[in-house]
Formats: C-alpha cells, structure tokens, sequence
C-alpha cells in the first residue's frame, strides 16, 4: 500500500491535486528579511523561555503556553501574522518529532523501560486500534461526522504525545513502571497512528484490514531493526573513538539518532520507531561527555518543541474555532472517559497490572502537538472538511491537555502512587585517555546524594581506580584516603579500561547507599543505570 509507506517519510506524502487550495505564500528571502525572522525567533524563544517559569508552577504541559504565544501572533491575535501553509507545518513538524522523540529515548533509563516493553508495545498497537475505533464511531454517531472524518479523526487523536509526557511525568514521582509504560508507549504509539492517518486520508477506499495491519507490522519490524542497529553501531563507534573535542559527542549522537530516522524512512519502515529506539540504545551506552550530550540533547528538544507549537499555532485560526467547540469537547469526551480507559484496561489484563495504576494510565494518556501535526495531513492531502478536522483537534487537545496535565499528581497522590524522597543521583561524565586506555570520570556530588560524609577510602573504588583530584569551593587539592567528601565536590577518578564500568557502578553505589552500600546484601553495586 503506497499510502501506508508514505507514513512515515514525509517525501512519499501524495502532494496535492493542482485543484487544491496552496497553503501560503512562496516569497524570496533577503538579508533584510532574515534580520526580521532572526529578531522575532530570537524573542519569542526568549519569550517562550520564560513563559516555561510559569507552567512550571502552574503544572500545565508548556506546549499550551507556546500554542498561546503562537495564536497571539496569528492573524487573530496581535501580530496579525497571516500564515495557513498547511505543508510546510507538516514538515517543520515531523523534523521537530524527531528531534523529540530522539532526546525523549536518550533519557529513557533501560531499567525501566524494559519490564514495561510488553505492556507499553500492546498498548501502542492494540491500544490504538480500541481507541481509534471508539473515537471513531463516538464521531460518527454523536457528532454526525462522516465515517473517513470519523476515522481521520479516531487515528489522530489515538496517539499519545512523546513531548507532553516527557515533560509531565518526569516532574512526578511514580512507580517506574508506570513512568516506563506510558514513556514508552507515547514513543512507539506515533508510528501506527501515522501509517493509519495517511492511510484514511489517502483518496479512494482503504484496502482489506489484513493489508493494512500487514503494512503496519511490517513497517514496524523494519523500523525497529534499523532503529537497534544503527543505536548500537553509533554507541559502539562513540566508546572506541576519542574524539578531539568534547563538544563533537552530543553532535555526533543526535547525528547517529536523525540517522536511525532518515534510514528507517526511506527503506519503508518506521523512521519514528527507528529514532526512539536508537536513541534508547545510545542513552544507556555510558558514552563518554554524557552530561554535555544530554544538556545538548535537552536544549535542542526544547527548542523544536518552542518552534512546532508557535508555528502550529500560527496555522490556528481562532474566530473559526467556534462551530467546533461542542463537537470537540464530545469526541474529547468519549476519548478520555470511554476509549482509553477501555484500551488501557483490555491491553493490560494479561499483566494483571494494579486496579491504581491502569487508573493513572487512563488519565495520563496526554495529547499534544503530535495530533494536531497529523491533522495537517488531510489538509495536505485535499480531504474534505480537513480544515474543520484541524480545529476539532486542536480545541480537544488545548481542552483536554488543561485538564489533564494539572491533575495527574493530584490523582497520583489520591491513588497513593507518589514515590517518597530518593536520593540524588551522582553526576559522572567520562572522558576516554585514548593513549592511555584509560578513563577520567568527572564526579559531582549533589544535594541528599549518600556520598556526603563517606571517607575516601570508604569508597571501596576496584584495583585499578583512584580518586586523584578534589574540588571544593573553588580550590583543588589531592585528597588522602582519610578525607571526607561533601556535598558539592567535585571528584576527578582515574580508571583503567577494563574496570571502569566497575568503578563507576561502585561510585554510583555509594551514592544511594552510603559506605555500607554492597555490605548489606542490597546488590547495588551491581545495578546498571
């Protein structure tokens, strides 16, 4: 089906019939005109920077704070910025998805995700056909829209969105498997949804449903070996190649991620899927410069998330919105209330997971900017009624995201799913000695971390590892083995090849468990991170 493998790689997108309305206006870019565009990016970023300080305190997912700034400079706003290209929205959006999704897997912790795989992967595919069904047929019926808007519409808003998750749930304190479920559900649900949206609005009837869930799993299979190898290949060339910069690393993983992408797409597979996992792989490879790479990574995530809402809700028109309040806030209705909660309960019976957590999973089944990019692709397409199917979304995610978003950790408190005080993680970042075959770990103690207190040669370090350099309060020293550690210390670790990973399981250790941690059978030592 040419439709369904145009999924997931936006040059395969049928363009529109010559017929179809052109969203925008083409116009040449002069320096005077970059001067503008770079003046405005530049304050709304900081804009939007600073709009993150308050959903922050007020608990909403940011994404609602820059749809608001990019309708405040549409053409109902005060900007009166007019822009309605429809496929250019699409594009920007799928190259800022994948910038997500790649920043998204690279936080994702294996220890986490990989009990929850199996519940997060039939949530992700079952789960999305219960719910595309339910929505649809609420659409059909109580709304009275036909049934290849129902349909479009169903698939649209079936998928939950990686950036809204990402950043709600890692602000609350669940139980990992929760948090490991629902992160990793909202990075493969993407996938089928796209294939069954482009699907729908591809002109003429939909082939037999066999076809197309053969489509679906065989894009599916491609995307996740790509996605696997390519992760795998990039973690294995960053561990055995110094590069003469730290600065090269975080470049060189969201490069190998965008690759994962770009070469799952292009041989018909799941370019998103490809990504996620890629990402995945890398982010639990101990590369060398990690915390560099993940501030890198999470700068970048910030800004495609900045620049996909503004720009989507540029596209908004708000006097338009009005005839499809009621209709979205029904199909919203029987979204969150019916099909969700009917998707999370039959997918996770098998696991006889708590009557509490498949509660919290019904309600932390968060929309955000990934339904309203797919929305754009009937407009692209030329389906009729798209455009009311835009607003449709994009009223039931703003609605529905102001409800939601606040109340999870209210309802996580209520349900007595909250997690107490953890100690702090150490901050270790590695820089390989290439010449040496060697390593120096650069260790930073936090606040509440268990090193506090513990004596350097209560570190237990493994033969072949040595804290070799002190830093507190601005002044280095070289530390003697009777040498008490504080709170903000910065430790420099010295560390032979072969026990390196050793040496920092150990230091890691000591962190949550203080200098008794691997005495008291706890067997943290030994745990991966």
């Amino acid at each position: 089906m040419r439709a369904a493998r145009a999924a997931l790689c936006p040059e395969y997108v049928r363009a529109p019939a010559k017929s179809a309305p052109r969203y925008g206006r083409e116009a040449p870019l002069t320096v005077q005109h970059l001067n503008q565009l770079l003046l405005v990016c530049s304050l709304v970023l900081l804009v939007a920077v600073a709009a993150v300080r308050i959903s922050s305190r007020s608990g909403l997912p940011s994404l609602l704070v820059y749809l608001g700034i990019g309708v405040l400079m549409g053409q109902d706003g005060i900007a009166h910025i007019h822009f309605d290209n429809a496929e250019l929205t699409q594009v920007i959006g799928y190259a800022a998805l994948v910038v997500i999704l790649a920043e998204g897997g690279l936080g994702t912790k294996w220890k986490e995700v990989g009990p929850a795989l199996p519940a997060a992967s039939t949530l992700a595919l079952a789960g999305v056909a219960v719910s595309v069904g339910v929505t649809a047929a609420s659409a059909h019926y109580l709304v009275g829209l036909e049934w290849r808007q129902a349909l479009i519409i169903g698939a649209v808003v079936s998928s939950t969105d990686a950036a809204a998750v990402f950043s709600v749930l890692r602000k609350i304190p669940l139980p990992a498997r929760v948090t490991g479920t629902l992160e990793a559900e909202s990075g493969f649900n993407d996938a089928p949804v796209v294939i069954l949206v482009v699907a729908f609005s591809h002109a003429g009837p939909v082939e037999h449903w066999y076809v197309l869930l053969g489509e679906i799993a065989l894009e599916l299979a491609i995307g996740a070996a790509i996605g696997l190898a390519v992760g795998w290949l990039g973690a294995w060339g960053l561990r055995h190649v110094a590069l003469p910069a730290s600065g090269l690393y975080p470049i060189a993983v969201m490069a190998i991620a965008v690759t994962a992408y770009a070469a799952g797409a292009l041989a018909h597979g799941s370019g998103f899927l490809a990504v996620y996992l890629a990402s995945m792989v890398l982010g639990n490879a101990k590369l060398p410069h990690w915390p560099a790479t993940r501030g890198f990574a999470d700068g970048l995530g910030w800004i495609a998330q900045i620049g996909m809402f503004v720009l989507l809700g540029l596209l908004v028109t708000p006097h338009e919105l009005g005839d499809d309040v009621w209709p979205a806030l029904v199909i919203g209705l029987a979204l969150t209330v019916v099909a969700r909660p009917l998707s999370v309960v039959l997918c996770l019976l098998p696991f006889r997971v708590p009557w509490q957590e498949q509660t919290l999973m019904s309600w932390a089944g968060l929309r955000g900017a990934v339904p309203i990019i797919l929305a754009t692709i009937p407009m692209v397409n030329g389906v009729d009624g798209s455009r009311r199917i835009f607003n449709i979304v994009f009223v039931l995610v703003v609605a529905y995201t102001l409800v939601q978003g606040p109340t999870l950790p209210w309802l996580a408190r209520t349900l007595r799913l909250g997690r107490g005080p953890e100690a702090a993680d150490l901050g270790i970042e590695s820089a390989p000695l290439e010449r040496l075959r060697g390593h120096l770990l650069s260790v930073s103690i936090p606040e509440g971390s268990k090193m506090h207190g513990v004596e350097v040669h209560e570190l237990r370090l493994p033969a072949g590892a040595a804290v070799t350099l002190v830093v507190r309060d601005g002044t280095s020293f070289v530390p003697m083995p009777s040498t008490v550690l504080r709170r903000g210390d910065e430790l420099l670790v010295v560390a032979t090849d072969p026990v390196r990973d050793a040496a920092e399981r150990r230091l890691r250790a000591v962190g949550r468990g203080g200098k008794l941690a691997g005495w008291l059978g706890t067997g943290d030592e030994d745990r991966e991170d």
